[in-house]
């Protein structure tokens, strides 16, 4: 894979993840089946490009490793209901703004858990973020769909946030491939329960959604970024996974006529700006390691 084609492996992965919501939405059917039916395509579509694709060689997993797949299975299925739950109750547009706070969340509980010193512009990033939350929501009414919308996708945010602490704790010996099929087969099966007693009332168009996020902007789209990295430096798809937001509004726009404010737009640009810029003043820091690796969102 050259440079060029790596960038634009990028982007397609982007483009792929800022159409979740929209293929949420899209879904007639619970976040519970939803949740279920993206995992388990996303394992099939993962093992495919293990199969055919990678030239990684899987390690032995020890118990240890399956506890910490295990947690991660859990925040990641925790991360995807939630966040699917802000697209039915709000709409793609808050849902996909709200859960890009994570960065945020990430440089606080980093700061935590691994007693990293906190960077100005760490702080002012925070600071950028929390101001665009609250321009994206039209009012702080908790009995208004958009206030609750919200709530639910920073709570999705911050479970992916800890997803890829937990992810970078553990990372360096499992593949990354490897790691998120076993991550998807905790979250299919801790979902199945919920998701059994409905799914043979869901339609046959509500299962292509369900495929398309599991095969395009799972597995495909993760496989995209883990290829390209080995070419493009982490910086550089940091800023190019901030556009996700982007595309995401924009389809929710085209496809369902949510039209954003002028509040929201503006609240949506602090909170790219400032996860570009952070990301890009961050790999100019001393002793950084580039950020941790992305997660399925």
């Amino acid at each position: 894979m050259t440079p060029r084609t790596a960038l634009g492996a990028l982007h397609i992965g982007a483009l792929m993840f800022g159409l979740t919501g929209v293929l949420g939405k899209l879904a007639a059917a619970s976040p519970a089946i939803i949740v279920f039916g993206r995992a388990a395509f996303a394992v099939l579509a993962l093992a495919f490009f293990a199969r055919f694709a990678s030239t990684t060689g899987w390690q032995r997993l020890q118990a240890r490793d399956w506890r910490r797949l295990t947690l991660s299975g859990l925040l990641l299925a925790g991360h995807w209901v939630s966040f699917f739950i802000a697209v039915k109750v709000a709409g793609v547009a808050i849902a996909t703004l709200g859960f890009a706070s994570f960065p945020a969340f990430t440089v606080i509980l980093e700061g935590l858990i691994f007693r990293e010193r906190i960077r100005a512009h760490e702080v002012i990033m925070v600071a950028l973020v929390s101001i665009g939350l609250v321009l994206v929501t039209p009012s702080f009414d908790l009995a208004s769909q958009a206030t609750t919308g919200l709530l639910w996708s920073v709570a999705s945010g911050l479970l992916f946030s800890l997803l890829s602490l937990t992810n970078r704790a553990s990372s360096g010996r499992i593949p990354p491939v490897q790691a998120a099929l076993c991550q998807n087969l905790v979250v299919a099966a801790c979902l199945l329960p919920a998701a059994a007693p409905g799914l043979s009332e869901v339609r046959a168009i509500d299962w292509l959604w369900i495929a398309l996020l599991g095969v395009f902007c799972t597995g495909l789209a993760h496989s995209l970024f883990v290829a390209s990295l080995a070419v493009i430096k982490a910086r550089t798809a940091a800023v190019v996974f901030a556009m996700e937001p982007v595309y995401g509004i924009t389809f929710a726009w085209w496809l369902f006529g949510e039209n954003p404010t002028s509040r929201m737009l503006l609240g949506g640009a602090l909170i790219i700006i400032a996860i570009v810029a952070s990301s890009r003043l961050g790999s100019r820091a001393p002793g950084n390691k580039g950020p941790a690796t992305v997660a399925n969102h």
